[in-house]
């Protein structure tokens, strides 16, 4: 038996020297994240961690992702919003993430065990959501990153990693380390996981957990939904996943993810923050104004 990453998990707090430091204002990530159309990527993503054997194993065995596929969602997307929105309440929840995921392993079919805090995952897990953000500006967002933006957002997300106690051996220095390390992941580490396929296979499904007499009425919304997120995060993920997944990729897909993307840029620019928005980044963007606005009363205040 072979054990992924070492028999323990690594000592992450002894290898992470840089005190985490909380998001606020300013920050590309609070005018990013919070946003719901920075969940349209969110399956393609989850999509490349599985493929991760490691991932992919301690999913399988321990996930309620088949039982529960959007409560899953749910929990997932209300502690990314903490990672960002949270302010020291972020820095906790990177240490609760750290000791929830402490005792979790779980054996593969050839007998290999997997932990799911070993360094190389726990970072991986991380480390692909500055693709998926980078993704999601050249189809999604009403334009891509320039230059500058891009590298804000890579700073950004080396920052939430200290917060999420990745070891900083496993941070990539640069935007070019970056990219050599995420296509040797692609095309070294990942593989054709079940998992992956069964996410994929689900789209389109009513969830288990609907009531059978909301079924019906639910499929056909299920349905259409499904088409659109196989569409978006099969043309989301990159060129040498789809193949070790063997799912196609046409001209015509590409037109009409391209399509999609520019009436969801478009759009998304229009609506209300607070239909823009998730509720914690919705309530923490309140928040930060409100003590903008009080901080400006007192500065102003007679003396």
């Amino acid at each position: 038996m072979t054990v992924t990453d070492g028999t323990q998990s690594p000592s992450v707090e002894q290898e992470n020297p840089r005190e985490p430091v909380p998001f606020g204002p300013g920050s590309l990530l609070w005018d990013t994240m919070g946003l719901y159309t920075s969940a349209i990527a969110g399956n393609g993503v989850f999509i490349l961690q599985v493929m991760h054997p490691a991932i992919g194993t301690v999913v399988d065995r321990l996930s309620t992702f088949r039982t529960d596929p959007l409560g899953r969602a749910a929990r997932s997307f209300a502690s990314v919003q903490t990672w960002v929105y949270g302010g020291q309440t972020a820095i906790e929840e990177g240490r609760r993430l750290r000791e929830m995921h402490k005792p979790l392993s779980a054996v593969d079919e050839d007998g290999n065990r997997h932990h799911a805090l070993s360094a190389e995952p726990w970072a991986w897990v991380h480390l692909t959501g500055f693709y998926a953000a980078v993704t999601a500006s050249k189809y999604f967002a009403p334009a891509p990153m320039t230059p500058d933006e891009e590298q804000q957002a890579f700073d950004e997300f080396m920052q939430l990693g200290r917060i999420l106690r990745v070891p900083e051996r496993m941070l990539p220095k640069s935007i070019p380390d970056y990219w050599d390390y995420f296509h040797d992941m692609v095309e070294n580490t990942l593989v054709p996981h079940k998992v992956a396929h069964e996410v994929l296979a689900q789209m389109g499904q009513v969830p288990p957990n609907v009531p059978g007499p909301l079924r019906p009425a639910v499929a056909p919304l299920s349905a259409a939904g499904g088409r659109l997120g196989r569409l978006i995060t099969i043309g989301t993920l990159p060129a040498e996943a789809r193949r070790k997944l063997g799912v196609s990729w046409t001209a015509s897909d590409e037109r009409r993810l391209k399509a999609a993307g520019q009436l969801i840029g478009r759009s998304t620019p229009l609506l209300p923050e607070r239909v823009r928005y998730m509720p914690i980044a919705y309530r923490a963007r309140q928040a930060a104004r409100a003590r903008e606005r009080l901080e400006r009363t007192l500065a102003e205040r007679p003396m």
